[in-house]
């Protein structure tokens, strides 16, 4: 006779239904915090406000404002001014940053520990110390603080952020790969022309995006080294005593847009990356 079975009580374990849609709520509404108040600009970039400044009244559909999206001169000349010193500092960046993420990310020097303390310090310092700081150096050389001070500043605490992001590219990279072009007779400058740089690109385009974010935006820092300049956020934070123009809701929705049609392209351009 085969024996008896064994009788083991039903285990209670804790359903895992609830957990997951406590997490789900929890990712939705951190969404949603984001993405509405950019919801909110987008829509009211629309709206027919009577007295020229955005209010939170609706007063109807309208093109007029993005037919007039450059009507400030002051304003224009901002982003201007922000778009010049975005482009620039990212380009900067990116060419200072990316050589310093391969050496951090694959090869072992001295100082490499300091340099990493550096760059976290770089990350974690407040805006205001970096800020004050910036001044205080700038003032010490006797710079006169305007455009010129603005690209140094942004360029100072992009270059952490592209550090960071590219070197996490690099860290996932097989070291076989070069190895293995060498192996076939290819040199350094063709091992990272044809193999390491297509590899990191997304890496790089991701630092890119980042620290053009960071410097579209920034109020801080930029407040202490501008000078008589003024950006794209500086004006608007003026302009916010007195009331907000409805054209920084549409050149912000612009901005939003071309972020996004960047994004986008990365995400397409990966994923043709990963099928290939």
């Amino acid at each position: 006779m085969p024996p008896p079975e064994r009788f083991s009580p039903p285990v209670h374990r804790p359903s895992r239904a609830w957990g997951q849609a406590l997490l789900q709520a929890y990712t939705w509404l951190l969404i949603a915090l984001v993405l509405v108040p950019i919801a909110v600009m987008v829509v009211y970039s629309f709206n027919h406000t009577p007295n020229g400044r955005v209010t939170l009244f609706w007063h109807g559909f309208t093109l007029f404002w993005y037919a007039h999206a450059f009507g400030i001169a002051d304003l224009t000349s901002a982003l201007l001014h922000s778009l010049e010193i975005g482009f620039a500092s990212t380009a900067i960046a990116l060419l200072l940053g990316t050589p310093m993420a391969l050496a951090m990310g694959r090869w072992r020097f001295r100082g490499k520990a300091m340099s990493d303390l550096l760059v976290f310090i770089d990350i974690a310092a407040p805006s205001v110390v970096v800020g004050a700081s910036l001044l205080s150096f700038f003032i010490a050389l006797n710079v006169p603080q305007g455009l010129l001070t603005i690209l140094i500043a942004h360029v100072a605490f992009e270059l952490a952020f592209v550090v960071a992001v590219v070197r996490a590219r690099v860290s996932g990279l097989d070291r076989l790969i070069d190895r293995a072009a060498a192996d076939l007779g290819a040199t350094p400058w063709q091992i990272f022309r044809h193999v390491t740089f297509p590899l990191i690109l997304p890496g790089v385009v991701a630092a890119g995006a980042l620290a053009f974010g960071l410097s579209i935006d920034d109020v801080i820092i930029t407040n202490f080294v501008a000078g008589p300049k003024l950006t794209f956020p500086l004006w608007v934070y003026g302009a916010v005593k007195i009331g907000i123009p409805p054209q920084v809701f549409v050149l912000s929705t612009l901005i939003f847009l071309g972020g996004l049609l960047l994004a986008a392209a990365n995400w397409v351009y990966s994923r043709r990356r990963a099928v290939v």
